[in-house]
């Protein structure tokens, strides 16, 4: 599977080129930056510490799509936004990594989706994808006089909040219990708040030094707290399982997947 990446010298970059290199079945197709990047025209594999293995970084998108079976985009919104149409246009698949998407940019995926097959998950962690599923169980399990609490922590450089994979979790929750997380989401408390209102899912949010990614659920009972929790210590996890996702996003029909999908318990 010829798979490429865009935004390929970014710390997620190196690190999807590096799970690429290692993956039995993959192929490193290409990388693309902006324009002027400081590190144009250097070969992908020592980019990522490797020996040389003949592929450059360039600044050429459309060629790069043309070119690669499926492409990984860990980048930005706006960036996600126009890669989506581009595999719609070429019928290049898409793994998507990126957070923070408004519901006007997720359209765009939405529709892009029925064009070519599109992984979107918060989380590219097993893991975590795990750690949803168990979430979704409990709240089905334990009554409505349990709080649920999120709390997550991450890197001082991230620039949304709460995360992606916390949100996940929260939709993850709502659906437990048959509820709308937009309905039930309590993401900012300050001054004098009241009374925790029944039902709620509240968010917690940290940010600081290099941590990649601590998420923690809480529920909250009457003489009791169950917790389930996930740290990560490396983005090894993240870029294993994109490209895992890309492996099997190539040989699927159009539509809009998820982790769930790629790991078999969808």
């Amino acid at each position: 599977m010829k798979i490429a990446i865009v935004g390929a010298a970014g710390r997620m970059g190196r690190m999807l080129i590096s799970a690429i290199v290692k993956a039995e079945g993959a192929e490193l197709a290409g990388g693309v930056e902006m324009t002027g990047h400081p590190d144009m025209g250097r070969d992908l594999g020592e980019l990522a510490g490797f020996d040389a293995c003949g592929v450059a970084l360039t600044s050429d998108t459309r060629a790069l799509f043309k070119a690669a079976d499926v492409i990984i985009d860990f980048t930005a919104p706006a960036a996600t936004v126009a890669h989506a149409a581009l595999a719609a246009d070429m019928g290049t698949c898409l793994v998507i990594g990126t957070t923070g998407l408004d519901v006007s940019q997720q359209a765009v995926i939405d529709r892009a989706a029925q064009k070519t097959a599109l992984v979107q998950a918060a989380n590219y962690s097993v893991g975590v994808n795990v750690l949803l599923g168990l979430v979704e169980q409990v709240a089905r399990i334990l009554p409505e006089a349990y709080d649920i609490e999120i709390l997550e922590m991450h890197h001082h450089h991230k620039v949304d909040a709460p995360s992606g994979t916390a949100l996940a979790l929260g939709r993850a929750a709502a659906a437990g219990r048959n509820v709308n997380l937009d309905d039930v989401a309590d993401k900012v408390r300050d001054g004098i708040t009241g009374a925790r209102r029944l039902g709620d899912i509240g968010f917690a949010t940290l940010r600081g030094g290099d941590v990649f990614g601590d998420h923690t659920v809480m529920f909250a009972g009457t003489g009791e707290r169950l917790e389930i929790s996930h740290k990560a210590s490396s983005r090894e996890n993240f870029a294993s399982g994109a490209v895992r996702a890309a492996l099997w996003v190539g040989g699927q029909k159009p539509g809009l997947y998820s982790m769930k999908d790629v790991l078999g318990f969808a």
